[in-house]
């Protein structure tokens, strides 16, 4: 039987920052929509090869957006994991282990820095 791993309690201590250069706007339902720029000479070669467009819209679920929207560079992943259980409640768990593998996404796609 696999152990699962720990995670880190610096980890949850981290703050992340959303990139300042990743327009977003929420739409009537309070929902996030990235508007990530495609840049780069790999996206200019997809563009002109394969119809990539210049601007992926990234439409984010309920939790998400709710995160993305508290993103204020002062809130660690702790703090945010209170409002979450706050707003969301059982539904939301096992919230940390989901918490830091969301940001762990983000923070790879270079949504956010921590």
């Amino acid at each position: 039987m696999k152990k699962k791993k720990a995670i880190s309690e610096n980890y949850l201590e981290r703050i992340p920052k959303r990139n300042e250069s990743i327009d977003w706007k929420t739409d009537e339902n309070n929902f996030v929509t990235l508007e990530v720029e495609n840049k780069g000479i790999f996206n200019i070669i997809a563009r002109k090869l394969f119809s990539k467009p210049r601007i992926s819209y990234i439409h984010l679920d309920e939790n998400g957006s709710f995160l993305w929207q508290h993103l204020d560079g002062e809130k660690s992943i702790l703090d945010l994991g209170a409002l979450v259980k706050d707003e969301f409640g059982e539904k939301a768990e096992p919230l940390y282990e989901r918490l830091c593998k969301y940001f762990q996404i983000l923070e790879s796609y270079a949504f956010i820095r921590l």
